[in-house]
Formats: structure tokens, C-alpha cells, sequence
């Protein structure tokens, strides 16, 4: 049986990480090499950085930030943002990166995770859904939170399991830092609807939570604010998980 995994998700913003609500209202958090090495030495399972601005400025990723964190992380890293050809996947699995994790790319450069998932395969690739609740229902959007697509969660999801990603990382705009607990009924929908591992991400603020969105249907958990703000340790949440019947990687 696979073991869960609790994955903390780094929000870099040019110079320093930051946690939003709902994607917007930035509140920096520390530098980036520093937070990545505590990460390290509290046992996380894997831990992504994603750049919020690169999309939305249209830069390329920041190599040199990047390459900081990797040598400071000894579990599996994924990268995302602004990724936007296979000269920057190539650089980036170069410096350290063992997963790409792609958002506006899956919707407007679809060709590219195909490009990867044949060069490095499904497990290389995380397809980032950023979901909210609209009066048309759940819609996708990407750039970062500032652009509505054409698709549902559940529609995107499926495209990029066809596609050949390995897995999804699931954002909720609506509960991203508000620290209220994920979205169950998102985990659900796209969770029940696709066989590739779903990571739930958007709104832990207790352990309970994480629980949660894994009896929901998730495989893993993404969280930011609940170990800044909160001060949870990746220890304690993961024992008090085991003991609710779950299976996780103790340390």
C-alpha cells in the first residue's frame, strides 16, 4: 500500500516566499534557501516551490533561487512556474528538480507535457489545477489565479491524465490560506473522476484537515499555513495521522 504524503508548498514571489488568501494578499514569510532547509530538517516527504510571478510576468523560472533550494533539499522537488519550453524543463531537472509541475501550460501549451512525460516520463510531471467556485460552477483558471479557462475541474483533470501526467496537484482559490479546511467536495469530484493521485491543496488549518481530504479521496496533502503560522511539525501531524488509521512514512 502506498503511504500518504504531507508536502509543503513554497510560494515564491521574486525575492522571498510569501502564503496568500486566495491567491492575493502576499505576506512574506522568509527567504527561500533558509525555509526550504528547515523544511528539510523536519522529515517533509517531498516539498514544491512554485514562482507566482513568473507566469503572470511572463519571466522564465528563477535557475539561481532554484538551484539554492535543491541543494538544500534532499526529497522530492517539484518546480513550477513559468516554465515554458523543454530548454527550461531540461535546465531545471539539470539543477536539481526531480518533478515540473505545469498550470497555464496545460492549458495553452498541452504539447509540452507530452514533450516531457516522453522524455523523462508520468512521474516527472505534476499538472497544477487552480479551481474556484464561479456562478457557472467550478472553473479552472491559470496565470496564476488571473486568467478563467474554458474548463472545469473535472474536464482538466482529465485532460491531463490523457495527457500522461502522474499526478495532480488540486488548489482551491476559494480556501487557499484561509486556514478552514480544504475543499472536500473539489477533492471529491476530481479525486472520484481520474486514476492518477490527486494532491489536495488550499486551506489546512489543523491536522484534522489533512485527514480530511484523505478519506475524501486525496492521496496527498499540500499545506503552507498550518507549519507557518500554526507552527504544526511535520512529526506530530504524521503520528496523529498514523493513529487515525492512515499509512504514512514515520520517521
Amino acid at each position: 500500500m502506498l503511504k500518504y504524503r504531507i508536502i509543503p508548498c513554497l510560494l515564491f514571489n521574486d525575492k522571498t516566499i510569501v502564503k496568500s488568501v486566495k491567491f492575493k494578499d502576499l505576506r512574506m514569510v522568509g527567504d527561500p534557501t533558509t525555509v526550504a532547509r528547515v523544511f528539510n530538517e523536519r522529515k517533509a516527504d517531498e516539498m514544491i516551490f512554485l514562482d507566482i510571478m513568473a507566469s503572470r510576468k511572463n519571466k522564465e523560472p528563477n535557475f539561481a533561487v532554484i538551484e539554492g533550494i535543491a541543494r538544500e533539499c534532499f526529497m522530492p522537488l517539484t518546480i513550477g512556474g513559468g516554465i515554458k519550453n523543454m530548454q527550461h524543463v531540461d535546465k531545471l531537472f539539470q539543477i536539481g528538480a526531480d518533478k515540473i509541475s505545469l498550470n497555464t501550460a496545460l492549458v495553452k501549451n498541452p504539447d509540452l507535457i507530452m514533450e516531457i512525460v516522453k522524455k523523462y516520463g508520468s512521474q516527472a510531471v505534476v499538472a497544477s489545477i487552480d479551481a474556484k467556485k464561479t456562478d457557472n460552477g467550478y472553473r479552472c483558471f491559470i496565470s496564476s489565479g488571473n486568467e478563467e479557462s474554458e474548463y472545469n475541474p473535472i474536464e482538466l483533470a482529465k485532460i491531463a491524465e490523457s495527457l500522461g501526467a502522474g499526478e495532480i496537484l488540486l488548489n482551491s482559490i476559494d480556501k487557499d490560506g484561509t486556514m478552514e479546511g480544504y475543499d472536500l467536495e473539489l477533492i471529491r469530484m476530481v479525486s472520484s473522476s481520474v486514476g492518477i493521485p490527486v494532491i489536495a491543496c488550499g486551506g489546512c488549518g489543523k491536522v484534522e484537515d489533512f485527514v480530511s481530504a484523505i478519506k475524501i479521496g486525496a492521496d496527498a496533502v499540500c499545506a503552507a499555513s498550518i507549519f507557518y503560522f500554526v507552527g504544526e511539525s511535520m512529526i506530530s501531524s504524521k503520528d496523529y495521522m498514523s493513529k487515525k488509521g492512515l499509512n504514512m512514512r514515520l520517521l
